[in-house]
């Protein structure tokens, strides 16, 4: 259901914006865009797992508050993301 350390680290490797960066915004997108779509996945098998139906609602709302964030402070890194991540806004 959530993803494993190893696609956690891969995302983080991809998305940081210097060597030690776990924090940033774009990471922290990325790292719940792809817990998101994994359980995702995990619902449409099990559509009445209503618990964790909640905690995906919970990381989407997560999800958007951080990306209004990231598009109050800076709308080019915001776009970017968007764009490289494939979300809709």
């Amino acid at each position: 259901m959530a993803i494993s350390q190893e696609q956690k680290n891969q995302i983080i490797a991809e998305y940081k914006t210097h060597a030690n960066d776990t924090g940033s915004p774009e990471v922290q997108i990325a790292v719940l865009t792809a817990e998101i779509n994994a359980l995702n996945e995990h619902l449409r098998t099990h559509k009445k797992d209503h618990h964790s139906r909640r905690g995906l609602l919970k990381m989407v709302g997560k999800r958007r508050n951080l990306q209004t964030y990231l598009r109050n402070k800076d709308v080019t890194r915001y776009r970017e993301l968007i764009n490289k991540l494939g979300l809709r806004r």
